[in-house]
């Protein structure tokens, strides 16, 4: 009964949480949706866009409002690992001491994670996997609740050095953003031309935010669901029995088990921010393209005929 309870408050605190960050994120509500269920389910997240689309306002807005801990890491190509994990110095004791880094804080926006080499990249890999941060043998656990929310700019790639498919797996979500609507883009500009700026208020705390994702953890899923999602993952990879005409004519690699994971945590997420106590077939559908379009690499063939990602997943309904 305390979890009934429990989902049941999510629902009104959800909908609060997302009319506070209205108040200075106008419009973008499905972007905005998957990076809560990334948060809620524990996972991080990778929003992909132009410039100028809110990316750092909104991931800056949506740490005010859970209450969190926030930096932001410009990635260059000249940033090393030390100066995300953090560096031993010499203090005036003449012994070393472990100065930390901007890692260490509950939400990380890892800011144009694409233009870094990457040996830089991969400093993330075991704070995103592990939760930790080994320095010279030694491992610094990071605060709970911890997020990397990472940006990537679609279009310039001159200089850029894309994401390992390792670490691109270690991503729950990938979000793409879109331009606003012509109604949104109006009063984008009305709100951000005049003297006056909206500060939102808390709604969470670091211990609610973890308490969540026990909850949503505890959500029980049917086995059909469970074996719906395994087979939806199981469809993406080429020459495979489940495999359909459509990708293995147009993918070269697809999802892992990690996918399959991921899918059931974030419809658990769905369906409780939704008012329901267990996931179905919808929930799932719901959450699988911003979890399999990373996962799933198309082909040259794909590339020429100009096939997207996002329309062989949904084929796969």
């Amino acid at each position: 009964m305390q979890d009934v309870a429990a989902a049941k408050d999510l629902v009104v605190k959800h909908q609060k949480l997302k009319n506070e960050i209205a108040q200075v994120i106008i419009g973008q509500e499905t972007v905005i949706d998957q990076v809560l269920l990334s948060i809620y389910s524990g996972g991080h997240a990778l929003l992909i866009g132009v410039p100028g689309l809110a990316k750092t306002l909104m991931v800056n807005t949506i740490a005010k409002v859970l209450g969190l801990d926030f930096k932001r890491i410009q990635f260059t190509p000249d940033l090393m690992p030390s100066d995300i994990l953090g560096s031993e110095v010499l203090d005036s004791n003449r012994s070393f001491k472990f100065i930390k880094g901007p890692v260490f804080a509950n939400i990380i926006l890892a800011d144009e994670i694409n233009r870094t080499p990457p040996k830089t990249q991969s400093a993330l890999l075991e704070a995103m996997q592990e939760r930790s941060v080994t320095v010279s043998g030694v491992v610094y656990p990071l605060e709970l609740p911890y997020f990397v929310l990472a940006t990537q700019n679609p279009i310039e790639q001159e200089g850029t050095y894309p994401l390992p498919e390792a670490q691109l797996d270690r991503f729950m979500f990938a979000i793409e953003l879109d331009y606003p609507s012509f109604k949104e883009e109006v009063a984008v500009v009305k709100s951000t031309t005049v003297d006056h700026s909206y500060q939102v208020k808390p709604m969470f705390s670091p211990s609610e935010i973890i308490e969540i994702q026990k909850l949503i953890r505890r959500v029980p899923v049917a086995d059909n669901v469970v074996e719906y999602a395994v087979n939806l993952v199981g469809k993406t990879r080429p020459n495979s029995p489940l495999a359909t005409t459509d990708v293995n004519e147009y993918v070269d690699w697809g999802a892992g088990p990690r996918a399959s994971q991921n899918l059931i945590l974030a419809a658990k997420a769905h369906a409780v921010i939704h008012g329901k106590f267990s996931p179905d077939i919808e929930d799932v559908q719901a959450v699988s393209l911003g979890i399999l379009r990373h996962r799933v690499l198309k082909n040259y063939k794909a590339e020429a005929e100009n096939v997207s990602i996002d329309s062989i997943i949904t084929s796969l309904f």
